[in-house]
């Protein structure tokens, strides 16, 4: 079995919560100041008001680029300097910490700040909040691309593990290298040899952080299942040879075996363009626990309740391993079920110990909401309480 980073797990020490939001030209706001002590907020108004571009700039509080994965020029409001701005008051067992980020005029690039000071990453920011999602663009993830399932777990992955992004990264950067080694027709040995072990050693990496995630969510899921449950379990495995790889071998052995792969399939890779075997190849299953059935062969209703219970099971790992309660965003699932679901799905919400930031754009599917859930309505540019 390979030995992979270590993400020990750790009792839950924080549950940090936003109490004020600021945006600056972000999206449709052309300034936002907004206040909060409740941990469950519900973000209610018509479709088009600027509910989810609130969710989406608190995603930005972590690595990457957000749960609508834009580019960051897109984030600014039209019509503005074509900068924006985010900052969030975080409370903690040491008092408010202030997390900032956005981008300057003419700039694609991030900045970030903690209590206004400039800090060099957002990995400085996993210290202070984790944050998890789920969006109507993740429901087709069943029958979608293995592509977009690697990007979900990814997530998942990043989520506990900070430095996961930089290593995926780095892994995009050696695979594209090597492809154009390829593409040149450079048969150039030691070039070759220097990219290919840069490749597998990265690529190993990233098949054992993913591999070590499934491994431990699949665990919780099994130790926590409720086969009442409305929101069904799920059964989680990685396919691919470098994953089969990471499970039987040590990681050296791993990275000597990759390695040999990518020896001996230059001519195919050369001719295909790309790197044919590697992580970036994986795919992520998963099944429809009690019913051992696919998840992409469910109904829609399955499919949808399925990544909700995902969603709610990883929050709980991201607890149980960084000691962070993770802050969590749904924008629009609530409408999907019915009163009893999400009955469950707001008390399954409560036990998680998080801040919970949900929309919509019916009231009444928030009916079921605990005492203390501060709703807010939202209209273009603007914020009040219900």
């Amino acid at each position: 079995m390979l030995a992979t980073a270590a993400m020990p797990m750790s009792e839950p020490q924080t549950a940090p919560a936003i109490r004020r939001l600021q945006l600056s030209q972000f999206r449709s706001y052309a300034s936002l100041n907004l206040r909060t002590d409740a941990s469950m907020i519900v973000l209610t108004g018509e479709n088009g008001a600027g509910k989810t571009n609130v969710l989406e700039a608190i995603s930005l509080l972590t690595a990457g680029r957000g749960l609508r994965r834009a580019d960051f020029a897109e984030c600014a409001r039209q019509g503005g300097p074509g900068a924006f701005a985010v900052a969030a008051e975080i409370s903690s067992p040491v008092g408010a910490v202030h997390l900032g980020t956005g981008i300057e005029t003419g700039e694609t690039s991030r900045k970030y700040r903690i209590d206004r000071e400039p800090v060099s990453s957002i990995r400085s920011f996993a210290d202070h909040v984790r944050i998890v999602w789920l969006t109507p663009a993740m429901d087709g993830l069943f029958t979608g691309s293995p592509g977009d399932r690697r990007r979900f777990l990814d997530r998942l992955v990043l989520a506990i593990d900070a430095e996961h992004g930089a290593r995926v990264n780095a892994l995009e950067r050696a695979l594209r290298n090597r492809n154009r080694l390829l593409e040149t027709g450079s048969r150039d040995r030691v070039w070759l040899d220097a990219a290919e072990r840069e490749v597998a050693e990265l690529g190993i990496a990233v098949a054992a952080a993913r591999q070590e995630t499934v491994a431990r969510l699949s665990a919780l899921i099994e130790a926590t299942c409720d086969e009442t449950s409305p929101f069904a379990w799920a059964g989680l495995s990685l396919v691919g040879e470098i994953d089969t790889l990471v499970t039987e071998c040590s990681a050296l052995e791993a990275e000597d075996a990759y390695r040999r792969m990518l020896a001996e399939t230059r001519n195919r890779d050369a001719a295909a363009g790309r790197t044919l075997i590697g992580p970036q190849a994986s795919d992520l299953m998963v099944i429809h626990g009690p019913k051992t059935l696919e998840a992409a062969r469910c109904s829609t209703g399955e499919q949808k309740a399925l990544l909700v219970g995902l969603i709610l099971a990883h929050a709980r790992l991201v607890t149980s391993m960084s000691g962070i309660a993770p802050v969590v965003l749904l924008d629009e699932v609530a409408a999907h079920f019915d009163p009893r679901r999400r009955a469950v799905l707001y008390q399954r919400l409560a036990e998680l110990g998080s801040q919970v930031w949900m929309t919509g754009a019916d009231i009444s599917a928030f009916a079921e909401m605990p005492p203390g859930t501060d709703f807010l309505h939202v209209s273009p540019g603007h914020i009040e309480r219900c």
